[in-house]
Formats: structure tokens, sequence, C-alpha cells
């Protein structure tokens, strides 16, 4: 099997109190200025935010706590104009998915010599904007759930001046330049959006086994993070939150993501895609989307190609004689880590989503850019996947 891996994800640190050797590894990269990223609602969190302020010190020279689930370009544009009028050199992420990707929109646009209006209209046109060149300023990230966006070269953004435009960035240069696990971070997040995050995280390893660009070294990954994470998030679903049920479920997820986001390849695909069709415009966490059109998923691909089938089956533990039992063993594991999670199993629980809805859904993933990495041999039509979403429904 001939196959390309370039992966070259930042330094990636876990354990109780990681965070206080922030300042450390801001030294090892030349950074003195840091801006903290964050959300609102993390930004309050002083048990977040007091171990993340004291491993910076004197580093932190301000802190932008407006990030949301939208991760708006409006929102990145203030973030770089608040990063030029500190003199900020390095970015420190703190939170989810959002918080991350904003603050790699930051780094991307701070020093580029692009009008507002102009990197406005760049997004508008084509879903992405010119990414300054030359080095970018680093960018580190603290996660504070397990979504699985940490060592990834891409940023999702959204605008609606004009209408909803969704799209975002990509480049090698957006890896982050280092990412600390803290158990203890991890532990202040409410229940409900970690094990939400926890989802999503999750079908990144699911992901990984049938992608088109899979290798067998994120074959082995992904198997060891399923193993992981089939462990650890019904025990996180029921309310545990010891340090192997928080082991099992970062360490997972750090595995689930590890190669999934490369220079030239992505391992993401069908049920991303889905997940950005049902999740943006719509009133559903990212997680929530796949929680419920995942076992759904998989019974689509399965129906089609074998791809992935026995890696997975080696990493949920599913034991079976058939094919054919061999799906049904991994869409049930599917289902039941969704319902351990205490996640949503139906569309029609989304609030403003109705069934006529289905065909643009349908429309929307069909065009999403992780279709491109499907695996050879599934190529849905439109029609197909409004019949997913259907038996979703």
């Amino acid at each position: 099997m001939d196959f390309r891996f370039e992966y070259r994800p930042g330094t990636i640190r876990y354990g109780d109190g990681c965070v206080a050797t922030l300042g450390a590894e801001l030294d090892a990269l030349d950074a003195e200025n840091a801006l903290v990223v964050t959300g609102r609602t993390v930004g309050e969190t002083d048990a977040v935010m007091g171990p993340i302020e004291e491993g910076l010190g004197e580093r932190i020279v301000g802190t932008f706590a407006e990030t949301t689930p939208a991760k708006t370009l409006s929102t990145a544009l203030r973030g770089a104009d608040r990063f030029e009028e500190l003199g900020a050199d390095a970015l420190v992420a703190v939170g989810g998915g959002s918080s991350l990707d904003v603050a790699k929109t930051i780094a991307a646009v701070a020093r580029t010599d692009r009008s507002e209006g102009a990197l406005r209209e760049a997004f508008a046109e084509s879903g992405s904007v010119p990414i300054a060149d030359g080095a970018l300023p680093p960018v580190c990230a603290v996660p504070t759930t397990l979504a699985g966006a940490d060592l990834s070269v891409v940023a999702g953004l959204t605008s609606r001046r004009d209408g909803l435009v969704r799209g975002g960035i990509y480049d090698q240069r957006l890896m982050p330049a280092g990412v600390w696990y803290d158990p203890e971070l991890f532990r202040t997040t409410p229940h409900g959006v970690l094990c939400a995050s926890a989802m999503n995280g999750f079908d990144k390893a699911i992901e990984t086994t049938y992608a088109a660009t899979a290798t067998p070294i994120t074959d082995g990954t992904a198997v060891r993070a399923l193993r992981y994470l089939s462990d650890g998030l019904p025990a996180l679903g029921a309310g545990d939150r010891d340090d192997e049920t928080i082991r099992n479920a970062v360490v997972g997820t750090v595995l689930a993501q590890y190669g999934c986001s490369r220079p030239d390849a992505l391992t993401l695909s069908l049920i991303h895609a889905f997940g950005h069709g049902i999740a943006r415009g719509y009133d559903i966490q990212q997680g929530g989307a796949h929680a419920i059109i995942a076992p759904h998923a998989l019974s689509y691909l399965f129906g089609r190609v074998d791809t992935g089938r026995e890696l997975l089956a080696e990493g949920l533990r599913v034991e079976a004689d058939t094919s054919e039992a061999t799906v049904d063993g991994i869409v049930r594991s599917v289902e039941d880590i969704r319902d351990a999670l205490g996640l949503p199993k139906r569309l029609r629980g989304i609030e403003d989503m109705s069934a006529s809805d289905l065909p643009q859904i349908a429309a929307d993933v069909h065009t999403d850019g992780f279709m491109n990495y499907c695996p050879d041999g599934l190529d849905p039509t439109v029609g197909e996947i409004e019949g997913v979403l259907r038996q979703a429904w």
C-alpha cells in the first residue's frame, strides 16, 4: 500500500497542572506578549482562567472573551484589532473549538495588508479569507471540551452580514504550536457541553478508519482512540469525572484527531459533512448533530462499501460471524455511546428544523468540502443524502 503522511503537530502536553508550563513554551517560541482568546463563560470561570493566567505570568497582555459557537468573521476581525492594539505576538485559545478557530483566524489576518472591507468581500465571494504571508503568530490551545479540533490546520468561519456564508481557512501554518490537555480544566466544563463535544471527537476516530486519505498510521491511532473512547465515554455520560474516565476520554480524543488534519489531506468525510449541514443554521451543537446522524450515515456507507469496517469492529470490540452482523454491531455500539452520553436521537427534536428543510440540507451536505474525502466507491447523490436525513427524521 502506497501512502504519504506529512503531519507536523505542535507540542502536546497532558497532565494535571500542565498549563503551568505555558510560559516556558512561549519562551521557547520567542513569544513575549500573549492574547488569550476565549468565550465569555470560560473567561469568567476562575477555575480555568486562574491557572492559565498563572502559567502565562507577565506574558499575558489581555483577554479577548468574545468567541461564540457561530465563529463569525466579525468576531475574528475584532480580535485581530485587539491583538494589534496590545502589541501581542502570540495567541492562547482557551475553551472549545470555536475559540481555537477564532484564534487561528486572528493569527491569519492580524498582519495582513488587506483592509477589513477587502477581507469581508473575499469571504463573501469565496468562503475564505487571504492569509498573511510569512510566519504567523503562534497559536497555543488549551481545550476544555472533547471536540478534537486542536491538532488541525483548519479553522471554520461564518458570516451573516450579507446573508449566511459558511467557510473557513486551511493552511499548515494554522497548526497550533502547542496544546495543553489539563484534566482539571476538563472537569470545569458543564456535563451537557462536555458530552456533546465528546461525540464530535468520537466521530473523528470513526471517520478516520474509512476515509479515502487514511493511512496505516492513522489506522493505528484511530483504532486505539476508539478503544479509549468506548471505555471512557459511557462513564463520562454517567457523570464520572475520575482520573481514569477523564484520561480515557481526553487521550482518546487526542488520538482520534492525530493525523486527521494534514497539509495535503483530511480524514473527515461523510458524518462531518452531514454534521455541517445540520448544525450550521439550526439550533443544535455539532456534537448533537453527529449523535443523530452517525448511525444512519454508517448504515448507508456500509451498504455500499466495506472500507474501514474491520478496523471499526476492532476498535469498538465488535465480534460477529458475518459482514452484516459486524455492521449491525458497529451501528449499535455507536448508538450505545450516543445514548450513554445523553445526546439526541432524531432530527425532529431540533425545534427550528422542519421536514421541509431536508432537501436544502441534503444539497448543502452534497457540496460540503468534506465529501471529497469519502471512501473510494462512495459517491452519494443528493437524493441518497436526503434519504439518510429522512431516516434520521
